[in-house]
């Protein structure tokens, strides 16, 4: 092993880890907001990569503007899957929403192969690299980075400076509070659903930039997103987003280590010691 091998692999699964955090932090809104563990997150990744590929191949349109077209579907797909499969279960066991998930899972993925079939497609897109020495940063990772970056503090700035933003942390914090205080519960529900679901896809959309794909690559990520969310803590958006960090960085580098297919079973064994080590995550659930 050389330092020549091992800082260009930490760097890249440094930047890959902001994009990871990305969608991690979709997943552990919902489940902060409702409670809801959402089986439908990683399809939503998958059409995030189709929408841009759609709009690139068939309208020229640019990735990097699909980006924003497939945050913008996925708001108003995440409002939708929210009123016609979660909405009427929300207050049911947390199976029953699992399974409410879990269908419109299979619908996407069905509709997706159909659609689609499962031959691998990409987004071809260069953005030139920057080099010194032995490190080579490509273009497209910068700008996926920078995106990611962006989009988490929008989310922020949202959550944390806007009335509609704080109604939905009231509505997280104590609902029936919330409905005493004049909030529509209901309507922040399905938009907090909706913003989880627009990250999803949004994160899915830089990835197309990134790497080929099949309607199924989602599943992948959607792993990937489970061992993000508890290692950074259950509901917890600052941890989701650190959580994809340290992923993204212990992927870069132990690949250096170990070959390349074994890196999903190193994953597995991160998210079975956290779950028995620190089942609070690194930063702690939301309270």
């Amino acid at each position: 092993m050389s330092l020549d091998a091992l800082i260009p692999s930490a760097i890249d699964g440094l930047m890959l880890g902001f994009v990871y955090g990305l969608a991690a932090t979709g997943l552990t809104l919902i489940f902060g907001v409702m409670r809801v563990i959402n089986l439908s997150h990683g399809p939503v990744i998958a059409l995030g990569m189709y929408v841009v590929y759609v709009l690139f191949s068939g309208a020229g349109v640019n990735p990097y503007l699909g980006v924003l077209v497939a945050a913008a579907v996925g708001l108003a797909l995440g409002v939708a899957i929210y009123f016609i499969a979660v909405d009427r279960v929300i207050n049911a066991p947390e199976l029953t929403t699992l399974l409410a998930t879990y269908s419109v899972n299979l619908m996407i993925i069905g509709a997706g192969t159909a659609v689609f079939t499962t031959t691998p497609r990409a987004v071809d897109v260069s953005l030139g690299a920057l080099r010194g020495g032995a490190i080579t940063i490509l273009g497209t990772h910068a700008v996926a980075v920078a995106l990611a970056i962006l989009a988490t503090l929008a989310l922020y700035g949202f959550l944390f400076r806007t009335r509609t933003g704080k109604s939905i942390r009231a509505v997280a914090n104590n609902r029936a509070a919330a409905e005493l205080m004049g909030i529509d519960s209901r309507r922040m529900l399905a938009l907090a659903f909706g913003i989880g679901t627009a990250l999803a896809m949004t994160s899915g959309a830089l990835l197309s930039t990134l790497f080929s794909f099949t309607i199924l690559s989602g599943t992948t990520y959607e792993v990937k997103s489970f061992v993000i969310v508890v290692l950074g803590g259950l509901g917890n958006p600052t941890g989701a987003l650190v959580g994809g960090i340290v992923l993204g960085l212990l992927e870069g580098v132990s690949t250096v280590f170990v070959p390349v297919s074994w890196v999903p079973v190193l994953e597995y064994v991160i998210f079975v010691l956290i779950l028995l080590v620190r089942p609070a995550g690194l930063l702690g659930s939301r309270a």
